[in-house]
């Protein structure tokens, strides 16, 4: 629904165990301050400790983590391959510096690089994520919001170049917002009431080439949809699609909550 007789509603609620990994889509959550909770939990390295991203290995996209109830650990699956399940501890429990990001992380072992590199072809290594003395919490902290407006939107031109339209998870949002009126209103909304959760706008999202990865297939599949997002949402910092919101008030969210725009 895009109308403006309904009230714009949740529709969608999802978080990513795995940074770059298949994402988990929930009825319902309860959402803290630092975010959705096992939002981005664990990571998977390279040898150098650098994070592999899905337009260096799109196969990332087809490794579904499922979190095991009331536990820090999670089972991960992947086509042709067995089930792997950590528990989210690390030898002496040692937090390791990521090259370049503001947290540590626990590495998960033997079994589990041999897993993770199986399935990316690539030596490759699973960390859960801690925070590492004087870092930061071990998520992003905010919850990225695309609303189907702005879907509608890009499709819209995309139907005008003869392209197929694309499905929402391109863009990776943890909060999907159905019936605003105005494509991109998550851009200027200075505050969002979500049930009985209150979001904070902190920036728009920057997007890169891992929108150009079909998270069906886990393939390159670009141009699209930065050629066609180029031509009308290219600012200073880049392609923007999507915002980042803080979260300022705790709360559970439900899909089908209302949404209401507060400041905008």
């Amino acid at each position: 629904m895009t109308g403006g007789t309904e009230q714009p509603r949740v529709t969608e609620l999802t978080y990513y165990p795995v940074k770059g990994c298949a994402g988990v889509r929930v009825p319902e959550a309860r959402i803290t301050t630092d975010g959705l909770p096992h939002d981005r939990a664990y990571v998977i390295v390279d040898e150098a400790g650098e994070l592999r991203w899905q337009w260096g290995d799109p196969g990332l996209a087809l490794i579904t983590p499922q979190v095991l109830d009331g536990a820090a650990g999670l089972t991960l699956r992947a086509p042709d391959r067995d089930d792997l399940r950590v528990d989210g501890e690390g030898q002496a429990e040692e937090v390791t510096d990521l090259p370049g990001q503001p947290y540590g992380a626990v590495d998960q072992g033997e079994e589990a690089a041999a897993w993770v590199t199986g399935v990316l072809g690539r030596p490759s290594r699973l960390l859960r994520v801690r925070k590492a003395p004087g870092g930061t919490a071990a998520n992003h902290s905010r919850l990225h919001v695309v609303s189907r407006a702005s879907l509608d939107r890009l499709n819209g031109h995309l139907a005008e170049r003869g392209v197929a339209p694309l499905p929402m998870n391109r863009f990776r949002p943890n909060l999907v917002v159905d019936g605003w009126d105005t494509p991109h209103t998550e851009d200027t909304a200075a505050r969002l009431l979500v049930g009985d959760t209150e979001l904070a706008f902190t920036e728009p999202t920057v997007r890169c080439a891992i929108t150009m990865v079909d998270q069906d297939t886990g393939r390159r599949a670009g141009p699209e949809p930065l050629r066609t997002l180029a031509d009308y949402r290219k600012g200073e910092d880049g392609i923007v699609f999507g915002a980042y919101f803080a979260v300022v008030r705790q709360g559970k969210v439900t899909v089908g909550d209302a949404v209401e725009v507060m400041d905008a």
